[in-house]
């Protein structure tokens, strides 16, 4: 059985692509969790990740990390990863290495967070513009094929990657056009996502570092953590 290495569900937007993908399609796995240490995690996640980062994939004694080729690593083993569609799958391919490589504002501006809600202080124009693209990338997917998902009627790859994307919009209030934030509560209503929140509000780390960051970019309205 794969064996998948994940970090804080509060926290992990990169965990969260292939642990989502994975519980959605019904690919058994079994979970692993390190919490992320106080300052650097870099030695800790070396004991499973080459990069000490996560997620990182383990197949037997085979180790994938980096959520896009643990993507495409399932992808070769298992029906459904992208679209069966071929202009489906290419866009779907393309969009998801933009969100991989890309909107770095968002990253840094919107810390993921699942369990707190926070009023940006200074939004930048850089994440504005950032939040433009999103938005008319989600629409030309969810037009052009159809939806409910980005490529067409069934979760796949590309909505994994941009998961972590919805649990920010709704963290963070941020303001998207109809179609977009309907996706948007699509995702956040997927069963895999409503467990992925749930772990997150329940887990009884706080790392310090990723406190003050999401702090420092706004007003806390909520924390719906138990010790919130």
């Amino acid at each position: 059985m794969y064996r998948l290495h994940i970090a804080n569900k509060n926290y992990s937007s990169w965990s969260l692509r292939p642990w989502v993908l994975m519980r959605h399609l019904e690919i058994p796995f079994e979970e692993q969790l390190t919490a992320f240490d106080t300052g650097s995690s870099w030695r800790s996640f070396r004991a499973f990740s080459p990069t000490g980062k996560v997620p990182c994939l383990e197949d037997g004694g085979r180790g994938i990390w980096e959520s896009l080729a643990i993507v495409e690593y399932l992808a070769e083993r298992h029906a459904g990863v992208w679209p069966r569609d071929e202009a489906a799958r290419a866009w779907a391919r393309s969009a998801s290495a933009e969100m991989h490589a890309g909107f770095g504002a968002l990253r840094d501006e919107c810390p993921m967070n699942c369990a707190a809600r926070v009023r940006l202080s200074s939004p930048s124009a850089a994440l504005g513009h950032e939040l433009e693209r999103l938005d008319e990338l989600w629409q030309e997917g969810l037009s052009r094929f159809g939806g409910p998902f980005l490529a067409g009627a069934d979760f796949s790859a590309v909505d994994a990657f941009f998961a972590p994307v919805a649990f920010r919009v709704r963290s963070f209030g941020l303001e998207l056009g109809e179609a977009s934030r309907v996706y948007v509560d699509t995702l956040l209503d997927l069963p895999a996502m409503r467990q992925w929140d749930a772990d997150a509000v329940a887990e009884p780390w706080r790392e310090p570092g990723h406190e003050d960051d999401l702090l420092a970019r706004g007003t806390l309205l909520e924390d719906r953590r138990e010790n919130g």
